[in-house]
């Protein structure tokens, strides 16, 4: 080969290798931007509406026009009984939208006559995404099923843990306690930053999120802890209860460390449920910035 084909030779290689590497992206690309997210929580009311007729086709299409990646849901009954025509719920929802569950009993009795399914209710998280692990943690609780009850542990707040697009996220959904005296809610205040904490140090760089109907509002003195390693998405937006005329928000999507809100909406949507639904836009961080 002559000393002038060599050298157009070479000069074809260096452009051809030039253009290969202005046009392939770097291997880091997309690595370092944030991961979208929609995410809701919904209180479904053992699938009852604000009329108090059990329809599910109605509460499923509610869930669908959500739109969300992950909902949070709360009063879920699974074989309970009559009032939600003996079905599970929680399985029966996802299988209308086409996603994954965990259910995360509060109350597991025996069943009504042998041979029948555990009457179960209690909380539930819906997702799009593949459920890695899930957990029923146990906080304080003072029971509906007992006639002389007192606060003592008891399951029913639940954890899933997934992956969205490479980030680790854990999802809990809680359902406070519903009497005026706060006592029971402090003590389940505490009792969820302490498992939080525990679960954050398991998996360190997860994204954490707590949905549920916190039955208080989230400037309540009881709640007031929960804001130390959470912030409140929803700030600013709408009243969720009582669906038909809704007069105060209990209803909440909490985000941790490392989680960007876009945009809250609580849908105006009075009939499915006796509470209105909670849906957020979030944006997930890939990796920790310094603190705060």
């Amino acid at each position: 080969m002559s000393p002038r084909a060599r050298i157009l030779v070479q000069l074809s290689l260096t452009g051809a290798l030039l253009t290969l590497a202005v046009s392939a992206p770097p291997a880091s690309a997309g690595q370092g931007r944030p991961v979208p997210l929609r995410i809701a929580t919904y209180n479904i009311h053992a699938g009852a509406g604000s009329d108090g007729v059990f329809d599910l086709d109605r509460q499923a299409a509610a869930l669908r026009a959500l739109d969300a990646d992950v909902i949070g849901l709360q009063e879920v009954d699974v074989h309970w009984g009559a009032r939600s025509q003996d079905l599970d719920v929680a399985g029966e929802l996802a299988r209308r939208l086409g996603m994954r569950v965990s259910f995360a009993p509060i109350y597991s009795l025996d069943p009504a006559a042998a041979g029948e399914h555990r009457r179960e209710y209690g909380v539930a998280v819906l997702s799009r995404f593949p459920i890695r692990s899930a957990t029923n943690h146990e906080i304080t609780r003072l029971s509906t099923q007992e006639e002389n009850p007192v606060p003592a542990p008891a399951p029913g707040f639940g954890e899933v843990t997934l992956r969205v697009r490479g980030v680790p996220v854990q999802v809990f959904v809680t359902h406070l306690d519903y009497r005026a005296d706060p006592a029971v809610r402090e003590a389940q205040v505490a009792d969820t930053r302490r498992i939080m904490a525990r679960e954050r140090a398991e998996l360190p760089g997860a994204r954490q999120f707590l949905l549920g109907d916190f039955n208080a509002e989230p400037s309540a003195p009881e709640l007031a802890p929960l804001w130390k390693e959470l912030r409140d998405a929803g700030a600013g937006t709408s009243d969720t209860y009582p669906a038909e005329s809704p007069s105060k928000r209990i209803d909440c999507v909490a985000v941790g460390k490392g989680v960007r809100v876009r945009g809250v909406a609580v849908p105006e949507e009075p009939a499915a449920s006796d509470h209105r639904p909670v849906v957020a836009e979030v944006s997930l961080a890939r990796k920790d910035r310094g603190r705060g």
